[in-house]
């Protein structure tokens, strides 16, 4: 593939080819519907043979995770990648890197629940990656691709976040947007660091050496409570600084909008041509694009939420981003939600006809 060179892939194939060229040092994960893909685009390009990264089916979710924790701690860029109830099996692993402060990139294509569910596409995992599924307070990136080029972008990306702050970054996918084809323009190649470069870059990494030359220890492990205390307070720190630093958005249309519609990943794509819909009857209604889900665009919809006469949430769930959208409008606007479960994807004249009943006729 040339530098530049416009191809037509899946979603879940651009987050693979991406990982190699974005000098991913190891890949470990296990098949699951739908984001297969991803470790077959691997094994079919073995990269272990060009750019010497890892590429190993695990035995379990749980393995994946664990493995990536271990990269993560010898300052390796390392990924897995699952669908939902695969997604739930790593939370104690993720827990265990946010409290241990280390990189990792994790990449969730939703699918339908509870449990098992359906193999689907869903967006009912935004709790379980915003709130943290895991024990104790910590968070984790979240970014929210809407078509097969931010899969690709969003690899980069994610482990330029989790790096920099040394925490464990996640790609909230879908199955629609995983296993649909789209033209995309793949990220350059980028070289492996070395051995030298990873030590220099990550000094608190188990490769590298503390003043006394004893090698470091890390662990989310601490029995003094006060201790434990301070280390949560530096993560609360933290966390603040991302919420101040790295949140992202799109705004469409929305500088008259008396109307305004909130969704993220596939939904936002639904949302857009039901905005069109809108427009053509002479509704005036904009779209936020939430890119971030963690940290929240929260400023951005208060501001808005003043200017507008009512919000739609719109996601493929029960209603669980509306929480968030109710709190950074505190009250200034009316909010509802709309959304399908199970597996159905909506079609944007459903998504007009929920915005014409639940928000312009009610006001």
């Amino acid at each position: 593939m040339a530098e530049g060179e416009i191809l037509l892939m899946k979603g879940n194939e651009a987050i693979a080819h991406a990982a190699i060229r974005c000098g991913c040092d190891g890949y470990f994960g296990y098949p699951i519907t739908p984001q297969s893909e991803i470790l077959e685009t691997l094994a079919l390009e073995k990269p272990w043979e060009t750019t010497g990264m890892v590429v190993l089916q695990a035995e379990s979710e749980v393995a994946s995770i664990n493995m990536v924790y271990g990269g993560g701690a010898a300052g390796k860029r390392t990924m897995t990648s699952s669908s939902s109830p695969g997604i739930a099996l790593m939370q104690e692993g993720i827990a265990y890197m946010a409290g241990a402060e280390l990189p990792g990139l994790i990449v969730n294509v939703q699918r339908g629940g509870p449990g098992l569910g359906t193999i689907q596409p869903s967006q009912s995992d935004y709790f379980q990656a915003t709130r943290g599924g895991g024990n104790g307070d910590y968070n984790v990136i979240v970014l929210a691709p809407a078509s097969v080029q931010e899969m690709a972008d969003f690899v980069d990306l994610s482990f330029r976040l989790s790096f920099k702050y040394r925490n464990p970054a996640m790609i909230l996918s879908d199955g629609i947007i995983g296993q649909m084809m789209e033209k995309v323009v793949l990220p350059p190649f980028k070289p492996r660091r070395t051995e030298e470069e990873v030590r220099r870059e990550c000094p608190w990494a188990s490769t590298g050496r503390i003043r006394s030359r004893r090698p470091n220890i890390i662990t989310s492990l601490e029995l003094d409570s006060a201790r434990m205390e301070q280390k949560n307070l530096h993560l609360q720190a933290k966390y603040a600084e991302i919420r101040e630093k790295e949140v992202r958005y799109e705004k469409i249309m929305c500088d008259d909008a008396e109307y305004l519609i909130v969704a993220f990943g596939s939904a936002a794509r639904i949302a857009l041509k039901a905005l069109e819909l809108c427009r053509a009857e002479g509704i005036r209604v904009g779209l936020l694009r939430p890119i971030t889900l963690w940290p929240f665009p929260d400023r951005a919809i208060a501001e808005l939420g003043r200017q507008v006469k009512g919000i739609l949430s719109f996601e493929i769930n029960a209603g669980q981003m509306i929480d968030d959208i109710r709190l950074a409008t505190l009250g200034s606007t009316p909010v509802e939600h709309y959304g399908r479960m199970g597996g159905v994807v909506p079609a944007p004249d459903e998504v007009v006809t929920a915005l014409k009943e639940k928000i312009i006729q009610k006001k």
